[in-house]
């Protein structure tokens, strides 16, 4: 281990060595930067010119992908998203951006109709070079979803020419066990219509580990370890035609399936002794098989009008999710084989969500004025069933663990957006108003909802000249619980182990302050704003029945900011450097156990991507991240790195496109919590993901046409879904 460390130090210490080494000859004298200097004499970088890959839109930071030499090697989008500033991708493939925020992923402008799982799959389906570039908006205007704190922009290339067009792209990853992915995309263009079919197929195991241990002040410690092996299955299709009927109106239909099956085998084992660890109190195993499928369907439709500075669009969206899951809980003694307790679920989850969207604008001169109008109806059906098996050796209803829980939510949103340039200050204000109105009902206990926000954006941006953009930009979020936050079933992790939803959390409101400034490629954005009614888990330990719960609940507020920045450095025609640094403050007043915690959390964290350009064709990347210490009022998360080896080679005058990869090459990116205040509980837990894996990649491009239809639209209430 130690060893890993200091090679990953060694490596950091290269990248930041030569860094730091041309920054400081760039300031020294804008005469070192040349596009024409070659050297191969590393001691004695001469700086080149970067291309401009990095450019701000309001405020918001656009990176170019299709062309980028930094993400040649990614084999695909969720790659590129793993080393584009701003954004986080965890071992899980979550996306995040600003520290911990969620994004909206949106295709061409418009937020995708995807599960968390669909979207991963659909990013791996696409290679750098189908995306022209990526947006980060990290506070979007009152023209989005108020629940949108942040998005992301993927825009695709486009091309209309006629005829048929296809690709395909296969992943494999090997590690102790292996995984597939496949997609074929097909376009065929007439002009007039456009028709897209895109199916995919992954299949394959993977694995997670998870150890705790857990104690109070004079009761029993217990540690527990829990071994996952998951076999998935995934199928999806979606078919869709894009009718131009003249050069103002254009319409849509999109059809969509996904059919997800997993077989989970989670097992584990319980050790308990007592306070000073000397006796065993008992030393338990557990087994719990796990048959979890999901059905999606969703249909799309799309209407637009335009005619000169004039434009009116309609959005209509249906979406299906049924989720069905039935477990096994085996508890046993270890040493004797007894069985010890023997419980089953069947678990029935129905989701189905309406909307409906019109969106305006009117371009007068250098202004220009947005409205739009959006309804959204979802209703959630959950139907769960434990039976428990008795001494008489037959399975009786579980009433105690058993519920039925349905979520009716009804969301009108309005909003009036302006904007206006003058020469080099361009101005941008909008307000969003939404009416809420919301029922759950968890056997009989329903809590009814209905409230009205009022949500306020300004921004505003200014350039300099082509090399300095400065823009400042203040909103107002809300967001809602997601559906499992409020369902207050219990998710099992191990028979001790749970958490329960909670359906009287409240939504949180975020205020937020954002400014951005470029000198050429260098990129540096500070944040600042307050969290009301934030919403997270907590830890409840019953020192009599060894039960470690965790429950939802709101705290009144949580104080944040974030400064980050982004700078690339060609060092030679061969070598390219992008380091990436952020610093994150969290202040979080926490009430718990009849106590207040609050403190002040700093942290941060180090990315730095080398890209080599190597003879014959290849490319090699190098790309190596650190996390600082971290965490909440209560737990300690522990530092965590990873590094990464890839190379890239393009064949057939680049119709074939071959990527090889390592992931997480000394397996360091586990996470370690640790709960900070020893005198209530000592708690730590570990969470651990098969991500360190070798990666092959192969892409091919056929047909004639280049075409790239649009992708099927998202709304705010569907990512809720998850």
């Amino acid at each position: 281990m130690i060893t890993k460390i200091w090679l990953f130090l060694l490596l950091l210490f290269i990248s930041f060595f030569g860094n730091a080494q041309n920054v400081v000859k760039e300031k020294a004298s804008d005469s070192l930067i040349t596009p024409k200097a070659t050297t191969t004499n590393i001691s004695e970088v001469v700086i080149q010119a970067v291309p401009r890959n990095l450019k701000l839109n309001d405020g918001n930071i656009v990176m170019a992908v299709s062309g980028n030499k930094d993400f040649k090697t990614s084999t695909h989008l969720l790659e590129v998203l793993r080393r584009t500033p701003g954004v986080t991708v965890d071992q899980e493939d979550g996306i995040f951006i600003g520290g911990r925020i969620a994004p909206a992923i949106f295709i061409d402008g418009k937020p995708i109709v995807m599960s968390n799982q669909e979207l991963q799959a659909y990013l791996r389906s696409l290679p750098p070079e189908m995306v022209e570039s990526i947006e980060v908006n990290t506070n979007p205007s009152s023209k989005y979803d108020a629940e949108f704190k942040g998005i992301i922009d993927i825009k695709l290339k486009k091309n209309t020419n006629l005829g048929w067009r296809g690709n395909y792209n296969g992943n494999l990853y090997v590690n102790k066990f292996s995984s597939r992915e496949n997609s074929l995309n097909l376009t065929y263009n007439t002009g007039k219509i456009a028709y897209t079919l895109q199916t995919g197929y992954n299949d394959g195991i993977s694995t997670y580990r998870y150890n705790a241990l857990q104690r109070l002040a004079n009761t029993n410690v217990m540690r527990t370890t829990t071994h996952q092996k998951d076999h998935g299955k995934v199928f999806s299709i979606q078919a869709g035609a894009d009718l131009r009927l003249n050069d103002k109106h254009r319409v849509s239909l999109n059809l969509r399936g996904n059919f997800r099956e997993n077989d989970r085998l989670r097992s584990g084992a319980l050790y308990t002794t007592d306070k000073n660890e000397n006796q065993l109190i008992f030393n338990t195993e557990s087994e719990n098989p796990i048959d979890y499928s999901q059905n999606n369907y969703g249909i799309t439709t799309d209407y637009s009008f335009q005619n000169k500075n004039f434009k009116l669009s309609f959005l209509g969206n249906y979406l299906s999710v049924k989720n069905k899951q039935q477990d096994d809980f085996i508890n046993k003694d270890k040493p004797s084989s007894e069985l010890l307790s023997y419980w089953k679920s069947d678990l029935f989850n129905n989701i189905d969500i309406y909307t409906g969207q019109v969106d305006a604008s009117q371009k007068i001169g250098s202004a220009g004025i947005e409205a739009g109008f959006k309804y959204s109806h979802s209703v959630t059906n959950n139907n769960i069933r434990y039976d428990t098996l008795s001494v008489n050796n037959q399975f009786i209803f579980d009433p105690a663990r058993s519920n039925v829980f349905t979520y009716e939510e009804k969301i009108m949103a309005g909003y009036l957006a302006y904007r206006q340039k003058f020469e080099k200050l361009q101005i941008n204000a909008g307000l969003r108003v939404e009416n809420t109105q919301s029922i759950s009902d968890a056997m009989n206990s329903v809590v009814s909802r209905n409230y009205l926000e009022w949500l306020p954006s300004f921004s505003g941006s200014y350039s300099f000249n082509k090399s300095n953009e400065l823009s400042f930009s203040y909103s107002r979020k809300i967001t809602r619980p997601v559906f499992s936050q409020l369902n207050p079933f219990r998710f099992y992790f191990s028979p001790l182990n749970y958490w329960i939803g909670n359906p009287y959390l409240l939504p949180s409101f975020t205020t937020q302050f954002r400014t951005a400034y470029r000198y050429k490629n260098w990129i540096t954005s500070f944040t600042i704003g307050k969290e009301k009614d934030v919403m997270t888990r907590y830890p409840l330990y019953n020192p009599e029945t060894n039960v470690l719960e965790y429950l939802g609940t709101n705290l009144p507020y949580r104080n944040f900011a974030s400064l980050e920045t982004s700078f690339p450095v060609k060092v030679n025609k061969w070598w390219n450097i992008t380091s990436q640094f952020a610093g994150y403050y969290n202040y979080e007043f926490r009430p718990y156990l009849d106590e207040v915690f609050a403190l002040k959390i700093y942290n941060y964290e180090i990315r730095v991507n080398q890209v080599f350009t190597l003879p014959k064709g290849y490319t090699l990347n190098l790309f190596t991240n650190y996390e600082s210490k971290t965490g909440n009022s209560l737990y300690i998360i522990k530092p965590r790195y990873t590094v990464d080896l890839s190379v890239q080679k393009s064949w057939l005058d680049n119709k074939l496109n071959t990527k090889l990869g390592y992931s997480n090459i000394f397996d360091s990116y586990d996470q370690r919590l640790e709960f900070r205040h020893k005198q209530i509980m000592d708690n730590r837990l570990t969470h651990w993901w098969d991500s360190s894996r070798l990666l092959i990649s192969l892409s091919y491009n056929f047909g004639s046409s280049n075409y790239q239809a649009k992708e099927i639209q998202k709304t705010e209430e569907e990512s809720r879904t998850r």
